[in-house]
């Protein structure tokens, strides 16, 4: 009998691009509003495909965020999308989190899910963790290199294809101007790029079922975890809005206007 397969994917709830970005009073990043990262549906696609490339496996797709209340709205979008459960680490010890907390209290998490988990097999399932490219409020994409780290496996980054077989999973991926292809053995984690793949959208059944998907909700005191073992290492001493843009220069065509942009060019160094 095949062993079964359990995928974790790590989804973060981000400001809207769309919206103006605001620090509060605690000069943390306004997280009023937010919608889960558009580079996070690219690992949940990934995990789908591999799911539909085994038929003759069992294979589990759970999805875990790290946020506040307000992120369960990228677990909703991620059940809507094709995930089977859903895990959200909410603690007001994470408020403003970096990547050093953000990392080790995923680690917990998903430690706490694997171990946990439940199949109809004699044999533990295989385990993969897949994570977008990076999010697109940091933008550090230094969370998947530390989660492996915390977790002793392999990390593989800006994966572009994944498949899997039994107990190896072989992952594509760019490096510079160099593309490699690799074979691991699982566990591991792995970043999936945004050129990996297409992200489906849901349709109405698969929002409907969404509604009927189990969704974990953690304290870090649930995890066994201490604030302390959490906090963070980079604090925000200062954050103002960014000053509004100062107008341009209107050039006038009257026969010279090639000659004034490039004394224009000239002047500001660009030519």
């Amino acid at each position: 009998m095949s062993r079964p397969v359990h995928i974790i994917t790590l989804v973060k709830w981000v400001p809207d691009a769309q919206l103006e970005r605001r620090f509060t009073e605690q000069r943390r990043l306004d997280r009023s509003e937010g919608i889960l990262g558009e580079l996070d549906e690219h690992p949940i696609e990934a995990a789908l495909q591999l799911r539909e490339s085994l038929p003759e496996r069992s294979v589990r797709v759970s999805a875990l965020t790290v946020g506040p209340a307000g992120a369960s709205t990228a677990l909703k979008k991620a059940l809507q999308l094709g995930a089977d459960e859903a895990f959200h680490l909410a603690d007001d010890a994470l408020a403003g989190a970096d990547i050093f907390a953000t990392s080790a209290a995923a680690a917990a998490a998903v430690q706490k899910i694997f171990e946990t988990a439940e199949f109809d097999a004699d044999e533990p399932a295989e385990q993969l963790i897949l994570t977008g490219m990076s999010s697109e409020d940091g933008e550090s994409g230094a969370v998947p290199a530390q989660l492996a780290e915390r977790l002793g496996v392999p990390a593989l980054t800006q994966a572009t294809e994944l498949s899997l077989t039994t107990g190896h999973l072989v992952v594509a991926r760019i490096s510079g101007d160099v593309q490699q292809r690799l074979d691991v053995r699982l566990p591991a984690v792995v970043s999936v790029t945004d050129q990996a793949n297409d992200p489906r959208y849901p349709n109405f059944k698969a929002i409907m079922a969404a509604k009927k998907k189990p969704v974990t909700t953690w304290a870090l005191t649930d995890l066994g975890v201490a604030a302390s073992a959490v906090t963070s290492r980079v604090e925000v001493l200062t954050a103002a809005a960014r000053p509004p843009r100062t107008s341009g220069q209107i050039i006038t065509d009257e026969g010279d206007a090639g000659a004034k942009i490039v004394d224009y060019l000239v002047k500001e160094r660009l030519l």
